[in-house]
Formats: C-alpha cells, structure tokens, sequence
C-alpha cells in the first residue's frame, strides 16, 4: 500500500503543476514558499487572502512579532494546530511563507472557506428520493421514521453523562433541544459566550439528530441519544459559510475546555477541499489534536460521491478534516425508512475514498443520512425553503453525510455512557477504541449495483453503523485491563437482532489502508491506545491477526484510483470524465458536507 501512497502523491503533484505560478512582479527568493495548493493559484500581487501561517513548536510569540507590521492584520494564534490566522496580500507570500527565512515558519495554507451544507431533496435522481412523508390521522409512533429502530436501539438508550460539542451554524433553543443546551460560544464573533442561536439551521438539525426528545413532534421524531449535553460552538453564518480558522479556533476551545464543560465527543458537519497532506492540513492537525486529548471527533465525509447531471458515481471525494487519520469519518446510507438493513444502500451523494496525497481508506463506516427529520426552528434560512417542510412543524428533512455524521455522534455518546454504565464512570473508552469496536460491528451493505468492481471498503468503510451491536460489544469489554491481556469481561454473539431478522458483524477494522479482522478484537491493543494514530502502522504490531493488505486489492485491472474518473471542476461542483486535468477554482471554498 505505500506503493499505492506514493503513486497517489505523484498523481496529484504532477496533475496539480499547472496553477502553481505566482503573479507577476511577486517577491522571489532562492527557496521556495512552502504553500498549499490552494496558494500556488495565480493571481494578482494585490489580491488580498485570509492565510493561516504554520510554525513550528515554541515559535509562536517570535512568528507573530515578526509578522506584525508585515501583513495587513493578524486574526488568531491556534496554538495546538500551531498557525497564525492573518490577511496578506498575495506579493507578501514569497517573502513569509518560505520556511526558515523568518525563523520558526514551516509554510502557509489558506484559511479557506468551509460549509455545513445538504444536498436539497430535487438535487437527488429520483431513485434516491424517499417516500415523501405525509400526516398520520393515527396517533403518533414513537420513532416513525425508524431511525432508532435501524439502529437497533431501545427506549432506555440514552446517554445523559455525554457531552457533545456541534460546531456548525449553532444551535437553535427548539422545543426538542431547549434543556440539552448546556453552553453556547460564537466563534464567528471571535468565541464569545452567549444565548443559543442559528440562522441557518444546519447545526439544529444536526443536534436534532444526535440529541432531540420528539417533544414537539409527540415522540414520533427522536435523536439517536436524547439526553445528550450539548455544547453549541458556533462557527457558520446564516447562509451557512465560514472560515477555517474559525473552526479550528472551535475545536482547539473545545480541547481546552475539555474537563471543564465535560466534551467527550465533538461533531463537526463540515468541511472544504483536500489542498495538502494531512501532515501540513492545519484543521487535520486541529482534529489529531483534539483526538490525542481523548475526544472523539466524528466527521462527515462529504457529498461528493456522484455527478448530479450525469449521475455518475466517482472516487477521492473525501474533503478536509475527513481526511484525519484518527477522525471518525462518517459516509451516508439510504435506508429507505425502514428498520430493515437489507434494502440499506450507500447514498449517491456520499463521498468516496481513497483520500488525496495519503490514499487512506476512507470513509470508516456509513450511517443513516438520507431523508432525516429532526427539529429546527422557523426563522432559519433552511426553514425558509418549504421543499424541506415535513408533515409536522417545525422539523424539517435533510440529506447528506453531514447528518449521517450526526446519527454517528450519538451512537458513540450511547457507547461512551454504556462503557460508564458498566465500568464506572472514571472508565475511559478511548477514541480509537470506539473506531475499532465500531467497524467490528458494522454491517456490510452491497454496492454491487452503484460500484461495480470497486473495493467495497472505498465506498463504505468497514460497512453501516450497528449501534445495537456496538453497544454489546462495548458492555462486554473492560478498558482498564492492561495492553496485551483480553479485556473481554463479558458475554457476545457477533450477530444483530433488528427487525426480525438476523444480521452478522462484519468483523473486521480498516487502519489506514490495511483491514484486520478475526479475534483481534478480544485483546486490548496498543491500537487502541489514545495516543496511536489510526492508520500509522508503523507502530502498529497485528501478529497473525493481520489477515490482509488492502494494497493488492486498491487497485484492480478495472480501477485505479489516479485515471481518469475523478476531475474537480471550477464551477462549485465536482466533476467527472474522461479530462485528465484538474482545476481548481475558487469555488470550491464553499462545497457543502
């Protein structure tokens, strides 16, 4: 597989040469400036760009003297991620963003614009549009859209202990939601605490989903795990956008406070496109960060999985910080809403892997995410859109790997409050060990029809979420039992009893680019340590259990990866064909998760 990495990397240096030009009349220098791919694009030296600085450990008070003055201003210090949030103009680059000739600075990336966004239900082709949901005369069924139920959740699920921060466009203080809000900071006006609110309604939606009690709706429309603290950190406006600075800030607040408002998990709907390697991403390295501290971040994986004209499905749409190597990626399934998981597919729109530069297997499960009802508020810009409007006010229906994300997120507070309901509440189930138990219970969902002669793991990780099953199988193990020893303390069947119908696990993990499976589950691994980095394998030692390397089977005689199959366009969309050359444009700040 590091064959397949490298070769992945020379595809996109080579194919990404063209654009790397400055404007004419910049600052040239004997070394080059170390920028992304989102600063090489040309230009005029005038163009005024929202730029994040990297700098090495320890430099940041002697990288912001030396800035002051030079750049027009400076917006933030992220201090975990290391990057200085600055506008400059593009002439300045060649002069500041070269490392070592102010000391300290390894390069800059831009601070590019980012979207919590969802794909509209015309957008869809019409085979993958649920049933419209109409008014029931009868009285309202607990769960109607049987979300919980394909879940193979119970009533008494929930996870009260949790805290879950959504860093998205805020929170609205709905019904469904008013007593889950336990904190709110806006981040658009420079993390400032204050009462809940969102315009736009993406992230009510999404909390909703993770959290929401049916209140309004008479039970018939619950989140995954109501109950749930929440913490709003707000970082998008009312049309949905903002910076990445922004949410890099969010989630660094986030990890410092982490005791203090009690975050175990952070939920982050969002996302722009890869520009570099995750080694030099500063919002990777916001999210690695926050992971190494002992927070679960899941991520959405983008809604890049399909051309909406053509309907051609493609690969490496996997956006940034989905790339993280320690995130919990998150795909879309249609479920079509029923509790039944063999009509269960991977939604068109949901965002392929391998990931750029590091060609990592990704997304790492998919869960319910298309046709979703949850809560929202009437004075939202989504709420404005009556295509989205449901049989009861005000809940609304969205699509999208964003709010697969959010059915995620509150699995994993069910999973977090069951290892404290077990264990004790100073138990700690660390991030990597909820990946693992996850994907060893996942359920395998057939693309044979959508990708014919694909590597099912690109498409769907290691397959649909089975709370039901995850939540067994973290009863049954012990986190405190010493690395190498079983840490199995209970009794389980790697089989799922949903609606009436048997289903087997899966089994297996997918690290990075390699899927491990058999019994490797039993023992507490140095995996599934907090402070290993899912997909490093280098520091990894499997012993028989390593059944597999995902590298002989990546690339197949009808597959590659770096053809001809994936083209990122310059009109706010992705682009698939036969053009071997890849643009970038503008746009693509906004392409919505």
């Amino acid at each position: 597989m590091r064959i397949v990495r490298l070769l992945l990397s020379v595809f996109v240096l080579v194919s990404l040469a063209a654009g790397s030009a400055f404007a004419a009349g910049a600052t040239t220098s004997v070394r080059k400036p170390s920028l992304d791919k989102a600063l090489e694009r040309p230009g005029k030296a005038t163009d005024k760009l929202r730029v994040m600085v990297r700098y090495e450990a320890g430099a940041a008070e002697r990288v912001k003297a030396l800035m002051r003055g030079k750049v027009d201003r400076i917006k933030g210090d992220n201090r975990r991620s290391r990057s200085l949030a600055v506008e400059m103009r593009r002439s300045q680059l060649a002069d500041l963003c070269v490392p070592d000739r102010i000391r300290g600075i390894k390069g800059c990336s831009e601070d590019l614009k980012v979207h919590g966004g969802s794909i509209a239900p015309v957008a869809l082709p019409p085979a993958q549009l649920s049933p419209v949901v109409v008014a029931d005369p009868a009285p309202p069924v607990f769960d109607g859209q049987n979300l919980r139920a394909t879940l193979g959740l119970q009533d008494w699920d929930t996870a009260y202990s949790v805290g879950v921060a959504v860093i998205d466009s805020g929170i609205a203080p709905a019904d469904d939601l008013a007593g889950s809000i336990q904190a709110f900071y806006d981040f658009t006006a420079g993390g400032v605490e204050t009462a809940p609110y969102d315009g736009y309604g993406h992230g009510t939606h999404i909390a909703g989903l993770i959290a929401g009690n049916g209140y309004a709706s008479n039970g018939k429309y619950v989140g995954v795990a109501y109950g749930t603290r929440l913490i709003g950190l707000k970082v998008l406006d009312a049309q949905g956008g903002g910076y990445t600075s922004d949410v890099i800030a969010a989630i660094e607040f986030a990890t410092a406070n982490k005791a203090a408002l009690g975050i175990d998990v952070i939920n982050l709907s969002l996302g722009h496109p890869i520009f570099e390697s995750p080694a030099t991403d500063p919002l990777v390295q916001a999210v690695e960060s926050a992971v190494t501290a002992g927070i679960v971040v899941v991520v959405s994986a983008g809604n890049h999985g399909y051309n909406p004209v053509t309907q051609e499905v493609g690969y490496a749409g996997i956006t940034s910080p989905g790339n993280a190597p320690s995130a919990l990626t998150v795909g879309s399934l249609r479920t079509k809403a029923t509790a039944d998981r063999s009509d269960d597919e991977v939604s068109l729109f949901s965002s392929r892997g391998p990931t750029w530069y590091q060609g990592q297997v990704k997304p790492d499960v998919v869960a319910p995410g298309q046709a979703l009802i949850a809560i929202n508020d009437p004075t939202t810009t989504l709420y404005q859109n009556p295509l989205l409007h449901t049989d009861i006010a005000p809940y609304i229906k969205l699509s999208g790997t964003s709010m697969a994300a959010g059915v995620a997120t509150g699995v994993v507070a069910l999973m977090i409050e069951a290892n404290r309901q077990d264990e004790g509440y100073g138990s700690v189930l660390t991030p990597n060990a909820v990946k693992a138990l996850l994907q060893y219970t996942a359920l395998g969902v057939d693309t044979s029809t959508t990708d014919p002669g694909i590597p099912p793991a690109i498409v769907q990780g290691a397959g649909g979420l089975n709370a039901a099953g995850a939540l067994a199988l973290t009863r049954a193990i012990d986190p405190a039992v010493a690395v190498g020893n079983s840490w199995l303390d209970g009794y389980y069947t790697p089989f799922t009893y949903i609606a009436g119908t048997t289903y087997a696990w899966g089994q297996q993990i997918v690290w990075g680019d390699q899927i491990v499976w058999g019994d490797t589950i039993g023992l507490n691994r140095l995996a599934w340590a907090q402070q290993i980095v899912w997909g490093d394998d280098d520091q990894i030692v499997w012993g028989d259990s390593l059944n597999l390397s995902f590298g002989s089977n990546l690339v197949t005689d009808s597959f590659s990866v770096w053809s001809n199959q994936i083209v990122w366009g310059d009109n706010d969309q992705i682009v698939w064909g036969d053009d071997d050359q890849i643009v970038w444009g503008d746009a693509f700040g906004f392409l919505e998760n």
